[in-house]
């Protein structure tokens, strides 16, 4: 996962790392939004999810201590972490004010 994660967030395109876990509530509430935000940004973001229980070394790597936790990169740059749940309009404006 590791030289694809690398691979992914070196994208041209902002990149949304949404990190969660299965048996996280707020999680399954989040992940509608996330999907409701592609669909509006379209092409201009990519979003990935990772489970922190599969992947605890990239989860450590971000300092991710709660679910979710999103963190934005732009062009292979970290640009911002939240953890919780944002609303779509919030997010939305967080990641074209990036």
């Amino acid at each position: 996962m590791k030289a694809d994660f690398n691979t992914i967030i070196n994208s041209e395109k902002y990149v949304l790392v949404d990190f969660y876990a299965d048996w996280c509530g707020p999680c399954k509430a989040f992940a509608p939004i996330l999907q409701e935000v592609k669909t509006e940004l379209k092409d201009s973001i990519k979003i990935i999810k990772v489970n922190v229980d599969k992947n605890p070394s990239l989860s450590a790597r971000y300092n991710v201590r709660g679910v979710p936790t999103i963190v934005l990169f732009g062009q292979g740059k970290f640009l911002w972490k939240h953890s919780g749940v944002l609303s779509k309009g919030d997010l939305i404006s967080r990641i074209l004010n990036s």
